[in-house]
């Protein structure tokens, strides 16, 4: 009868032998004995004892006890465990308690492996529980944790990394139970990895020493403890013979780190890197070490070099950032490569050698006959440095501590950035100063001076003690931010790369509108002409244009030119994707979208990092007012329905539309709340709670001259009160009294008569000023007080069915000139809208040269026609795209 079947009928049998050997020994109490091979044979009873008496005295008791018992076991089941003929070439190895434990953490680990092949999370968080407690029983013993637990934790901590950056970066996420579960590892990770702090941190190290420190550890625990003898259980007359099994594994290839051998050891790394199976860490390591011994600058030079890359190697994924403490590492091999090739001037790193030369021959000036020329790019070194920088600040949660002590690197950063700039500037690289200049610009460019101040003074002590002649320009000798940005600005000005250029200006313009120098900075952007072309270049440019003009339209509305603010931010508005504009985050895929993963990942890949971001919140509110304070003015003067439907600004009207077909409105919460029901209530003229309601906006706290902008809006909605009050009854007043409106607006009169005054030079109001007997009560007879005097004229049909025919045509117009323009290349680029277009036609420059005539024949008509309905066409005059429309229907 064979085994199988044998087996099967004996199930009984075996549950109650299997309970037996589990009472009978005092080891097994902790943990559960694992065969190590399950169909081989056992002993009998007799045999056991003759061999357990020589081989370990401290399984005797539990022996003695299993050979009792055992006799009836085998007259029962003698097919399970063999015939007595066939066990004599059987082998059993006997183990301790500890190896036993080993031997299943290993299993643990085999098992987490496995599953990590397939992506079974939940397996994987099983075993590392059970992992976990056998470390757990370690500790208890007063035993050391073994290595095999510190590398399952390093390789579990990447294997998760990898995971969450696969599945982040794919489109098909993975199911809700393995992303519960990958979750909590994660955790689990996490707090076993801070628990074991010191051994990751060794292990990491050098893996070498800390397996051979464990061994050690061991050894001292079990110094009499002997080996585990490999018992072969075999007749009389083979018992005295012993067998001893040695591993065997794979060699490795020995380093000899003497002096003369650092050039030798580095061409066999630089041979094994880009191979399959090379060990990346395996390669650092030797690299620093070969660092050590290296004496020549040749020698130190070369393994910086290739230590730096292989530093850069370390991560294959394209959206994984390298760790903190290598990227600090790389920090500063970097500056130690620019402080041996600035303090040996005969050695100059290049990335253009023509000269073929040994690798494995050490080089000086003598054999060279000249300057030693070594292939190498150090600027390359830089800008991966700081694009490593960058991505771990986008892959770190901003809310949190670690970002911010991320954060504290840039100062370091940006010392390494100025030392390299010094040194090109000794070795006159150009296109490697421009490139340097670059990234010092970015990095200050849209910080306040108090952080530039931080910055520049870390950079002065690292800067004199690279001992070069050259100079740069610093904060000290330009003495204000302005005018260092200026400098650094103009030598990129300077360059050839246009690429540089562009972004120099983008970088300058916002720096200026940081400081509130708007006329400065609008100057300059209509100057370059880069809206015309910005949409030729590349994305992170676009971006950078975004956040200038953005930049601008705060700058504008800080200083309270709010028709210029509401120009500037409506084109990001105006596209409901302004944090997608800004690269603030990702655009809300809707049904049908047709983004592949690339376009996703390297959408993921342009994000700012938070530090940098513009608040959109504070944004919107900017746009939102600055809306307000254009629209409601121009809705009061409008009171034809078509002419009402062509708003200046589509998002504040929708948003003021969906507010007035509300049937209850509650107390405001949100910004758009405050800002809603503030319209409304400007509309019925009731100015005081519509600057209450603006005022207790939180978002204003975010503004750095939070009193100023405050005074600004308050005495702004007080303007536009009056101008909405006088739209709105006009048509029911003959005249009015200044006093009177200066006493209801709470505004001087002299204000009150130069917003009346601008109304009516605009053509925006048909009236007249004059004087008129006063006929309030308590004034003094015969006192004449100053009024406006409304003028009527009432349209005749055919006057109406003109002007209506007027309108269609100028919308003719409008749009062949918007087709033109884009056909030819003019404005209908990124900068092409309300801006740009309405800028030009003011300032007479360019193509909007003649725009600026079309205004001057405007104020030449002025006067042709009054009543309700010619105002808003009159009060669209300097709003961009309805300026030709205000001049056509004047000149009717």
């Amino acid at each position: 009868m064979s085994r199988f079947f044998r087996a099967a009928g004996d199930s009984d049998t075996e549950s109650e032998s299997e309970e037996e050997e589990l009472l009978i020994s005092d080891e097994e109490e902790e943990e559960e004995e694992v065969p190590q091979q399950v169909a081989k044979p056992k002993p009998t009873g007799m045999a056991r004892f003759l061999r357990t008496a020589s081989g370990d005295e401290d399984s005797s008791s539990s022996s003695s006890e299993e050979e009792t018992s055992s006799e009836d076991e085998d007259d029962e089941k003698p097919k399970r465990w063999g015939d007595s003929e066939s066990s004599e070439d059987e082998k059993t190895v006997v183990k301790s308690a500890r190896d036993k434990r080993v031997e299943e953490m290993e299993a643990c680990g085999k098992s987490i492996d496995n599953a990590l092949k397939v992506g079974d999370w939940n397996s994987v968080g099983n075993e590392f529980d059970k992992l976990g407690r056998l470390v757990e029983r370690q500790r208890n013993l007063q035993e050391p944790v073994p290595t095999l637990f510190v590398r399952q934790l390093v390789n579990l901590d990447k294997s998760i990394a990898n995971a969450a950056a696969k599945d982040k970066d794919s489109k098909k996420k993975m199911n809700a139970a393995a992303s519960r579960a990958l979750a909590t590892l994660k955790q689990k990770v996490k707090r076993a990895l801070k628990d074991n702090e010191e051994d990751v941190k060794a292990f990491n190290k050098d893996a070498n020493e800390f397996e051979e420190k464990y061994q050690a550890a061991v050894a001292a625990l079990a110094p009499v403890a002997k080996p585990a003898k490999v018992v072969k259980i075999a007749g009389p007359e083979e018992e005295e013979e012993g067998e001893v099994f040695t591993e065997v594994g794979k060699p490795k290839k020995q380093y000899n780190f003497t002096a003369a051998t650092v050039l030798k050891n580095l061409a066999a790394v630089h041979e094994s890197r880009g191979r399959k199976n090379t060990d990346r860490v395996e390669n650092i390591v030797i690299l620093q070490k070969l660092l050590e011994v290296a004496e020549t600058p040749y020698s130190r030079i070369s393994v910086l070099l290739a230590l730096i890359a292989a530093r850069f190697d370390y991560n294959t994924a394209v959206t994984a950032y390298m760790p903190v403490d290598m990227w600090l590492s790389t920090q500063k091999n970097v500056d130690e490569l620019i402080s041996v090739v600035a303090a040996n001037p005969e050695y100059i790193v290049q990335e253009v050698v023509t000269v073929e030369y040994d690798p494995l021959a050490e080089r000086t000036p003598q054999t060279d006959n000249g300057p030693v020329l070594i292939r190498g790019s150090i600027i390359s070194s830089l800008d991966r440095l700081d694009e490593e920088f960058t991505k771990s600040l986008q892959n770190i949660d901003p809310h949190g501590t670690e970002y911010v002590d991320r954060l504290k690197h840039s100062m370091g950063l940006y010392k390494t950035i100025c030392c390299a700039q010094l040194y090109f500037v000794s070795k006159n690289h150009s296109d490697a100063i421009a490139r340097a200049i670059m990234r010092r610009v970015e990095h200050i460019y849209s910080k306040p001076d108090a952080v530039v101040q931080a910055l520049e003074n870390g950079a002065v002590p690292a800067l004199a003690n690279l001992k070069l002649s050259a100079t740069i320009p610093t904060l000290a000798s330009c003495e204000s931010t302005k005018n260092f940005i200026h400098t650094l600005c103009v030598k990129l000005y300077n360059t050839d790369n246009s690429f540089l250029r562009t972004r120099a200006i983008l970088c300058h313009i916002y720096h200026y509108a940081f400081h509130n120098e708007f006329y400065t900075s609008r100057d300059m952007l209509f100057m370059s002409r880069l809206g015309d072309s910005i949409h030729n270049a590349d994305v992170g440019t676009q971006v950078l244009y975004n956040r200038a003009v953005v930049q601008l339209g705060l700058c504008a509305f800080r200083i309270g030119l709010i028709k210029e603010a509401h120009s500037a931010l409506h084109d990001i508005f105006a596209t409901q994707r302004a944090k997608e504009l800004l690269a603030q985050g990702m655009h809300q895929q809707k049904y049908g979208s047709t983004m592949t993963p690339e376009q996703e990942r390297a959408e993921r890949a342009r994000q700012l990092p938070f530090h940098l971001h513009i608040n959109t919140e504070l944004l919107e509110a900017a746009f939102l007012v600055s809306s307000m304070l254009v629209e409601i003015p121009l809705l009061a003067s409008i009171d034809n329905e078509e002419a009402k439907r062509k708003a200046v600004s589509k998002p504040f009207r929708r948003l003021l539309d969906f507010a007035d077909r509300q049937v209850f409105t509650g107390p405001p919460e949100s910004t758009r709340d405050h800002i809603m029901q503030a319209s409304k209530a400007l509309q019925d003229g009731q100015w005081e709670k519509a600057r209450d309601l603006i005022l207790s906006i939180k978002i204003w706290s975010l503004m750095p001259e939070e009193k100023s902008v405050k005074e600004m809006l308050g005495r702004r909605i007080q303007e536009e009160g009056l101008r909405t009050y006088l739209f709105t009854n006009s048509a029911y007043y003959t005249t009015l009294s200044i006093p009177l409106l200066a006493a209801t607006f709470s505004l001087p009169q002299k204000a009150v008569t130069s917003i009346i005054s601008r109304m009516i030079w605009s053509d925006e109001l048909s009236a007249s000023l004059d004087y008129a007997p006063s006929t309030i009560d308590g004034a003094a007879s015969g006192e004449k007080l100053p009024v406006v005097i409304f003028h009527r004229v009432e349209l005749t049909r055919l006057q109406q069915l003109a002007q209506t025919l007027a309108d269609k045509v100028n919308t003719l117009v409008e749009g062949n000139e918007k087709a033109l323009d884009a056909k030819l290349g003019g404005s209908g680029g990124a900068g092409g809208g309300a801006w740009a277009d309405g800028e030009k036609r003011v300032a007479g420059t360019g193509e909007g040269g003649e725009g600026g005539r079309r205004e001057r024949s405007s104020r030449g008509g002025r006067g042709g026609r009054g009543g309700v309905s010619g105002r808003g066409a009159r009060f669209a005059q300097g709003l961009g795209s309805r300026m030709d429309g205000a001049s056509t229907r004047r000149a009717q």
